[in-house]
C-alpha cells in the first residue's frame, strides 16, 4: 500500500513538471470551462502579463486571435506547424472570443481544427486599458503576435505564413 501512494506522488509531482503543461509560473485563470475533454482558461489582464514576461532562455510566442477574425482563422495552421516543428517553442493562441461563447463556440473550434497549441481567453473587455501595454503603438486589430526571449521582445500587427513565422523565430534564437 506504501509502495503505492509514494508512486501516486511521484506520478503527480511528475506529470505537474511536465514542460508540456505550459508556462511555469503561477497561473490564476479567472475561470476554467471544460467541454468534450478540452480545458479553456479564461484570464482578466493582470492574470494575464506573467505570460508575456517569463524569463527562461525560451522562445514565446503569443497570438492575439478570434474565432470570428478569417485572417487570424487563417494563420493558426502555421503556428500549428511551428509547434510541431519546434516543440523547444512555448505557443499561447490568446482568444479574443466573447468569454459567454467558449463552450458555444471556442471549444468547437478547437476541437474541430484539432488545435495542439495551448489556447486561453482573455477575458478583459477595455482594451484602451491593456492594448497598450501589450504594445504602445498596438491598433486592437487581429491578429497580432508577440515573440520574445527573456528581455528581447517583437510585436507583430500582421498575419504570417509560416516561412515569415521561422524567419520572427530566427532572431530570437541565438
Amino acid at each position: 500500500m506504501r509502495l503505492l501512494s509514494v508512486t501516486l506522488i511521484l506520478s503527480f509531482v511528475l506529470l505537474a513538471c511536465d514542460s508540456e503543461q505550459g508556462p511555469s509560473f503561477n497561473r490564476n485563470p479567472k475561470e476554467v470551462v471544460s467541454e468534450f475533454g478540452i480545458d479553456v482558461e479564461a484570464y482578466d489582464y493582470e492574470n494575464f502579463k506573467p505570460f508575456l514576461n517569463q524569463k527562461d532562455d525560451q522562445i514565446h510566442v503569443i497570438n492575439f486571435w478570434a474565432t470570428w477574425c478569417v485572417p487570424c482563422v487563417a494563420e493558426l495552421p502555421y503556428f500549428e506547424q511551428l509547434g510541431a516543428e519546434y516543440p523547444e517553442i512555448e505557443i499561447v493562441l490568446v482568444s479574443l472570443d466573447f468569454p459567454k461563447k467558449i463552450k458555444e463556440n471556442l471549444i468547437p473550434f478547437i476541437q474541430k481544427n484539432t488545435l495542439k497549441s495551448e489556447v486561453i481567453l482573455l477575458d478583459e473587455p477595455d482594451g484602451n486599458k491593456w492594448i497598450p501595454q501589450i504594445d504602445p503603438n498596438w491598433s486592437g486589430a487581429i491578429p497580432a503576435t508577440i515573440i520574445y526571449k527573456n528581455d528581447k521582445s517583437k510585436f507583430y500587427e500582421q498575419s504570417f505564413n509560416f516561412a515569415e513565422l521561422e524567419e520572427a523565430i530566427a532572431l530570437f534564437d541565438n
